[in-house]
């Protein structure tokens, strides 16, 4: 059962942290879940049970309201820190990925990022054409925010799991207040990008679909020229929100990008948890059903 906590590691006592922590506390290098801007913790429910059922320690996080990315770092330093966890696996969603890219950034000289899954995700704030009204979104009211979210939301005729994926994501976006929508979009536009020398050195898996999302071709490209070594991760379908409408896919993908550490004091799963055979099955099987779609 996934324990639920409020942490508050800042100075302010309105920075509240919400996070689920599941799986084996065993485990000192877990995967850590950042969500898009409309995103709760609980957006990754589907990953939290997969893998914990396979042995994983998986935490899924809501961001305290944070108005600049160097703020969001610190914060979340604090946060690994009180947690006791010295390296972390990071899986960011859109803006998440692009948090989780900026921490690894900033972390970079004593490094706490031991590898990243960034899902239809960017590294440059500039692509949303946004960066001069990242400066007032502070003033809007809750329902402008929450149009300029739901503008980015698929639309046209979708599969029942994809239109549920949105319910989803639309009603978790209506739990929001004010601040916490206006500081995320404050950090989603606002001019920055990532600094890939600073984390060339971290294994990266890039996760995207080919179907309609809000990210361009541009900004797709962009990152695999930023990460020409990074593991490519393409799902045909599953829109903006692939981790809910594809989970079975994501869920594999994550388990083939974390593979690599079993073994390892990075390893994500509990050790008597790992089956091989298991494990061969799923490489195959995901091998076949990619050459299936080519």
């Amino acid at each position: 059962v996934p324990l639920s906590f409020q942490i508050i590691v800042d100075d302010d006592d309105s920075k509240v942290w919400s996070l689920y922590d599941a799986g084996p506390r065993s485990i000192r290098c877990p995967l850590i879940f950042l969500p898009p801007v409309s995103g709760t913790a609980d957006v990754f429910f589907q990953q939290i049970l997969a893998l914990t059922g396979w042995g994983y320690r998986v935490i899924a996080l809501q961001y305290p309201v944070y108005w600049d990315h160097l703020e969001f770092c610190d914060g979340f330093r604090k946060l690994l820190d009180h947690l006791q966890l010295d390296k972390v696996h990071l899986f960011g969603a859109s803006l998440g990925g692009f948090l989780a890219q900026k921490f690894a950034e900033y972390t970079h000289k004593s490094p706490r990022v031991q590898s990243l899954i960034l899902c239809n995700s960017f590294s440059d704030t500039s692509i949303f054409n946004q960066t001069w009204t990242a400066n007032s979104f502070w003033l809007m009211p809750a329902f402008m925010l929450k149009k300029i979210v739901l503008g980015n939301f698929a639309s046209g005729p979708l599969d029942p799991e994809m239109a549920d994926g949105i319910d989803f994501m639309v009603d978790r976006l209506e739990s929001l207040g004010q601040s916490e929508l206006a500081s995320r979009l404050t950090l989603n536009c606002q001019n920055s990008y990532v600094e890939p020398h600073k984390i060339r050195d971290i294994p990266v898996t890039i996760m995207d679909v080919f179907d309609q999302s809000a990210l361009s071709t541009e900004a797709k490209e962009e990152m695999y020229k930023l990460y020409p070594n990074a593991r490519r991760a393409h799902l045909k379908t599953g829109g903006n929100f692939p981790y809910l409408c594809r989970s079975a896919e994501v869920n594999l993908y994550i388990q083939i990008h974390l593979l690599q550490f079993h073994g390892t004091r990075y390893a994500a799963i509990d050790p008597s948890m790992v089956s091989a055979d298991e494990l061969e099955v799923q490489k195959i099987s995901l091998h076949s059903s990619n050459e299936q779609e080519q």
